[in-house]
């Protein structure tokens, strides 16, 4: 195994950080230059660092803190434990930690789920939303279950679990993937930075198949959307993403009431491959809810 480490990797390095429990420790990545709060939730399968180029875009006017979910990354791995409700617990013990009372929160696939159940049963904890992509919106059929398997093979997300017998036949597979297409600086230390070395010898992601299992079982019967939501939301939808119809844009258009939709290119994983377009949509509608935060906060002291 070959990997620089580059001053930029070590830059980022230095930034990671641990909330620790009597039963869990997460980890999260933390930009503290600006005050707003912003907190950005990965995807399935992936870590904290995929939010790199949008953190480092951002960092001058916002607070950021983006974990690894459990099951993830450097965070815990606990044999159970990986509904919406426990992630959601988590991410409430982090904001409590970092003394917030309401964040704006960025949400990629299944993370984005994961974002609209929390603001549907915790709307004050959130000041604007950002839905990237969202994956399993709605209920899964149960009859579905039995190809669960197959889709363990077939998702780009799931085919870096390993085994893999060296850490060059691991890139190999990742180069393959279109999260990783272009195979650009970040997106080798984004695949470095998502693999380890079992102790058996072998490679493989240091996502865990129990956290896969059990969040397909939780997205099968949760629904993300059940009630309006007032609350400020961007649908980021990629021009090759999941959500291309207008049935699969319905339930969004249906239950978000200050829905703002924009297309960007790319792919399921914009971020990576069209960072600068991304990271503009994201900076545009978050200005824009922080100029508006302050109006009302300043017509609120005139009257």
């Amino acid at each position: 195994m070959s990997f620089i480490l580059t001053p930029r990797l070590t830059s980022i390095r230095s930034q990671q950080h641990q909330l620790t429990s009597s039963d869990l420790h997460l980890a999260y990545l933390e930009w503290h230059q600006g005050q707003e709060p912003l907190l950005l939730l990965h995807g399935m399968a992936d870590h904290s660092w995929v939010w790199v180029e949008l953190a480092e875009s951002l960092a001058d006017r916002y607070h950021i803190v983006a974990p690894d979910l459990r099951g993830h990354g450097n965070s815990s791995k606990p044999l159970s434990g990986y509904r919406c409700t426990d992630i959601i617990a988590d991410l409430a013990a982090l904001m409590q930690d970092r003394d917030w009372q309401s964040a704006h929160v960025v949400a990629h696939s299944w993370a984005a789920k994961v974002a609209t159940v929390w603001a549907t049963q915790h709307p004050e904890a959130i000041r604007s939303l950002v839905l990237v992509d969202p994956f399993f919106i709605n209920p899964i059929p149960r009859w579905l279950k039995p190809t669960f398997p197959i889709l363990y093979r077939v998702l780009p997300f799931l085919k870096m679990l390993g085994p893999f017998s060296t850490y060059e036949q691991a890139e190999q597979q990742a180069k393959q993937l279109k999260q990783y297409r272009g195979w650009r600086e970040i997106q080798q230390v984004i695949f470095h930075e998502s693999i380890e070395q079992k102790s058996s010898g072998e490679w493989g992601s240091k996502f865990v198949m129990q956290a896969r299992d059990e969040i397909f079982e939780d997205v099968m019967k949760v629904a993300g959307l059940t009630r309006p939501i007032a609350i400020p939301t961007l649908f980021i939808q990629p021009a090759r993403g999941l959500n291309r119809t207008a049935w699969q844009l319905r339930p969004y258009r249906t239950y978000l009431q200050n829905l703002q939709i924009v297309q960007v290119p790319g792919h399921h994983w914009c971020f990576l491959v069209e960072p600068i377009a991304f990271n503009q949509a994201v900076a545009q509608f978050l200005e824009a809810q922080c100029l508006e935060a302050q109006c009302l906060e300043a017509e609120s002291i005139e009257t």
